[in-house]
């Protein structure tokens, strides 16, 4: 895998939103967990996260750069860092299913970027 921009988006209903996202695209979820879908889209490169929130209209929840390895997440905590960039790190963190290595930074507009790398399944959504 090379890496590829992902979208998290807070959806209001997950099941209307996946089976929304499986038709646009043309394939199902990579994986479906209690109030969380992602679907790993080969074209374009797309990790594309859905988060139920009831009660609210879909809204952007992060954006985010999914690479290979956790060399890659340090090598852009550097990278930022040296830009002059606030960066915040998160190691073996569980989040969206999966135990993650990330580094956080913060848009002009306040909107949240991550770095991540995914280093395994998880049995939660997030960190407890």
């Amino acid at each position: 895998m090379t890496s590829r921009v992902q979208l998290a988006l807070r959806v209001p209903d997950l099941a209307e939103s996946v089976a929304f996202y499986t038709k646009l695209f043309g394939t199902g979820p990579a994986k479906l967990r209690g109030g969380y879908a992602n679907f790993a889209i080969a074209e374009p490169p797309l990790k594309l996260v859905l988060i139920e929130g009831a009660g609210e209209t879909t809204r952007m929840d992060h954006l985010g750069v999914e690479v290979d390895t956790t060399e890659a997440v340090h090598a852009a905590t550097a990278r930022l860092g040296e830009a002059g960039l606030s960066t915040d790190v998160e190691d073996d963190t569980t989040c969206c299913y999966a135990l993650q290595d990330k580094v956080w930074v913060h848009g002009p507009g306040r909107e949240r970027w991550e770095v991540y790398v995914v280093k395994a399944d998880a049995d939660s959504l997030a960190k407890q």
